[in-house]
């Protein structure tokens, strides 16, 4: 097993999407969600996770329509994909 960071279902969403992940070995892991800025508009996961798969909802009711990005940083390993909120 490798690190991997999967796209979210539903893509497009409203209001909540899944978002999982892998993780080969325990790992120190922060998950955020960020705008086109790439600012961080939520913090969706942090801390310490063991091996294995992951998953994640978010709630983005609180955020506008529009073009986002989740970054999943564990370790050495960051990786980032896309996502898209329609209201």
């Amino acid at each position: 097993t490798e690190f991997s960071l999967f796209q979210n279902y539903p893509n497009p969403f409203n209001p909540s999407t899944t978002i999982a992940f892998s993780l080969p070995r325990s790992s120190e892991v922060r998950l955020v969600l960020v705008n086109s800025l790439g600012q961080v508009v939520k913090d969706i996961a942090s801390g310490n996770y063991e091996a294995g798969e992951h998953r994640m909802t978010v709630d983005a009711s609180d955020l506008a329509t529009g073009v986002y990005f989740y970054r999943l940083q564990a370790g050495e390993f960051v990786d980032m994909r896309k996502l898209v909120l329609i209201k």
